[in-house]
């Protein structure tokens, strides 16, 4: 228990007092953003790389987790976030670059609470069209093997993620924690 609390402590998500007592770390509007600036960079870097690099598994892995992807609503179910984050390993992993796939992996658990935080508010049908349009066209700049395609697509797809969501949330919220 004391080694896990100390992993959850190095990577922002607990805190411990003097007595050892945990809680959850707030939402922090800074921590958002850097992870927002960080997935604008290595996101499209990434989906850069798959179409570059892609094989026939690859594509094929990425349109089996584009099968069964949806567009999130405010209450998702386990099943529709585990899709949803393997579509986008599917990406990384044809990128074939190992140390981007771990860090990005990396930051998916750590954004994955920011993600919780944007989905309480429905973006709306137009927003959620407009994602699966974008997973639709990600999914075919790969295939087709067009790198600054994927590379746009995944920029304006970072763009508008909950991620986006949770910093413009966060620096118009009136308390720290974001509620």
């Amino acid at each position: 228990m004391r080694e896990a609390l100390r992993r959850l402590k190095s990577e922002g998500l607990v805190e411990l007092d003097a007595h050892r007592d945990a809680r959850v770390s707030p939402f922090r509007a800074e921590e958002a953003r850097d992870l927002l600036e960080i997935r604008r960079s290595l996101d499209p870097l990434a989906a850069s790389l798959a179409a570059e690099r892609r094989t026939n598994a690859d594509i094929h892995a990425i349109r089996a987790a584009a099968e069964g992807l949806a567009p999130l609503h405010p209450h998702p179910s386990v099943e529709q976030l585990v899709a949803h984050r393997r579509f986008h390993a599917a990406i990384y992993t044809a990128s074939h670059n190992d140390l981007l796939i771990g860090t990005l992996e990396a930051l998916w658990d750590k954004a994955d609470r920011y993600r919780l935080l944007a989905l309480r508010t429905d973006p709306g049908q137009d927003a959620r069209d407009q994602k699966a349009k974008e997973h639709e066209a990600l999914v075919e700049c790969v295939a087709l093997g067009d790198s600054a395609g994927a590379a746009e697509v995944m920029r304006k797809h970072i763009d508008t993620s909950l991620g986006a969501t949770a910093v413009w949330r966060l620096g118009h919220s009136d308390t720290d924690d974001g509620t």
